[in-house]
């Protein structure tokens, strides 16, 4: 089977288990999506959304956030990881969504990526859920997953955006789908080890555990596919 067949194929199976895919971080419009996108580094979702709510009580536009002491802002966000370093790119990409883009977050990768804390994964991510951008913003999850599945032999997550954006061309799949099976992988162990072979196929040393249902159900319909028909 060619590499596009079986994106497809895969492609399918996500529409099938994830039909109405979502950003699992609680936001209301891109710039809050941005911050907790900027948050959940280092971090787990469900942290992001129990600080998130005091966070923006205290502002949730850029202007009103770079209104806000430095201080207040990391004591809001204390409990979570690098809360120092967050804090201080919290404050200063408010300041230069106001100063370089009028208040509004800007919708392309270049101009999102030049703010403090905004790497390319956090931009893919609001560029596809915020603004209909097809993207892929590949973690070690999906990185794991590609291999696992034959669409990319890459050694790093760069490459294997380039072979999946490749891969899923003709069907423009975004973040959307991958997000689904970003949050099946999250629920499985890591494979040990994960060797590919120069076909492109991975080999797996162990089977994932899988945590809860729906994993269980991706698992199954993705992890468990006949590798030589995936």
């Amino acid at each position: 089977m060619k590499r596009h067949e079986k994106a497809s194929r895969i492609l399918d199976t996500l529409e099938e288990l994830y039909p109405n895919p979502g950003i699992p971080l609680d936001h209301k419009d891109p710039y809050t999506l941005l911050i907790a996108v900027l948050l959940s580094a280092q971090s787990t979702d469900k942290k992001v959304n129990e600080i998130t709510p005091g966070l923006f009580s205290l502002a949730d536009t850029p202007a009103a956030m770079a209104a806000v002491e430095l201080a207040s802002i990391r004591e809001a966000i204390r409990q979570i990881g690098l809360a120092n370093t967050k804090a201080k790119a919290i404050k200063r990409l408010s300041e230069l969504v106001v100063e370089r883009h009028q208040g509004t977050v800007p919708s392309s990768f270049e101009a999102l990526e030049a703010l403090p804390g905004v790497g390319h994964k956090t931009a893919s991510v609001v560029m596809a859920q915020a603004f209909g951008h097809p993207a892929f913003p590949v973690d070690t999850h999906i990185h794991r997953l590609a291999a696992r599945w034959g669409l990319s032999a890459a050694k790093n997550v760069e490459q294997t955006e380039r072979d999946l954006k490749r891969a899923f061309e003709a069907r423009r799949a975004h973040h959307g789908r991958w997000a689904g099976a970003g949050a099946a992988a999250a629920d499985c162990r890591a494979p040990d080890p994960v060797r590919v072979n120069p076909r492109g196929r991975a080999r797996v040393g162990t089977r994932p555990r899988i945590a809860r249902r729906r994993s269980h159900d991706a698992a199954s319909m993705l992890h468990k596919a006949p590798r030589h028909r995936l």
